[in-house]
């Protein structure tokens, strides 16, 4: 069955006046309008495409990449308010409804917001919704410390910043741990830190642990320098916003990754900064 509201890997297999209907392995077939068709293609070619509805309740695919995919979070804008709803721009023709009953608040037109995109089991229509909470779970994580996540930064707190985990869970980071501007809707790789007797989970954006330090960050110290002729002019006395400006890293993590360095005689630590040896 071809899922709506995802991606897939679908065989042309004719074309007609209106465009190529293309098929999964189990035979459905669904109609690529001219306007997605690629211009040069052969009948059995296998092409990826994103399915959804038009508006005549029948399953399109289209070559147009869509911002958010199904069961998944995104910041999307707000183009326009109307009775029924607020419409959003996700990267298709066809703009993306968040229903009245589907917002925590008014939505304005203009502005962004973190929405999950869900489907109506009914009429099968996608539509977005701004309710965050309803789709996030922290009862059941099956995550253990140290395992890499897929992160959504979601809002701003007095601790830090809340982010989604994996599509499924709410995480946070400190306020204390962040070295590079966040901004609402980035999405980036994390590594969970701890889950809490309550399944809060501490996120950091950062590799945790002694490989942190003497594999990924050493080698891009060592790299770092390589590349400005054997020295640097920081130390283990720079300031964090100087040391991430330059390595992209934690002062914490900057100070482990040259002491591993210095042990393996590959660099110098000197008053005016570090030198390769």
């Amino acid at each position: 069955m071809i899922e709506i509201g995802k991606h897939h890997a679908l065989k042309i297999t004719k074309q007609v006046e209106h465009g190529l209907y293309l098929a999964d392995e189990s035979g459905e077939e669904i109609l690529m309008p001219n306007r997605y068709c690629p211009e040069n293609f052969n009948l059995e070619d296998t092409i990826e495409v994103f399915v959804y509805l038009d508006n005549e309740k029948m399953k399109i695919a289209t070559n147009l990449t869509p911002k958010i995919l199904l069961n998944e979070f995104a910041l999307l804008q707000v183009k326009a308010v109307t009775d029924v709803g607020a419409f959003m721009d996700w990267g298709l023709d066809k703009d993306l409804m968040v229903p009245f009953s589907e917002q925590k608040q008014r939505m304005e037109e203009g502005r962004w917001y973190i929405v999950y995109l869900d489907i109506d089991k009914k009429s099968d229509r996608l539509y977005a919704s701004n309710k965050m909470e309803k789709h996030l779970q922290n009862e059941d994580v099956t995550l253990k410390e140290g395992d890499k996540v897929e992160l959504l930064v979601w809002q701003a707190t007095d601790l830090g910043f809340s982010v989604i985990v994996n599509n499924t869970h709410k995480g946070l980071i400190y306020e204390n741990e962040i070295f590079r501007k966040l901004n609402i809707g980035d999405k980036l790789d994390g590594y969970v830190k701890k889950i809490r007797e309550d399944n809060k989970i501490d996120v950091s954006i950062q590799a945790l642990g002694y490989e942190n330090f003497n594999d990924t960050n050493t080698e891009l110290i060592y790299r770092t320098l390589l590349e400005n002729v054997g020295f640097m002019a920081v130390t283990d006395k720079s300031s964090p916003e100087e040391i991430y400006l330059k390595f992209g890293m934690s002062k914490k993590a900057f100070k482990k990754s040259i002491g591993a360095l210095y042990k393996q005689r590959k660099i110098l630590i000197q008053p005016d900064g570090i030198k390769l040896i």
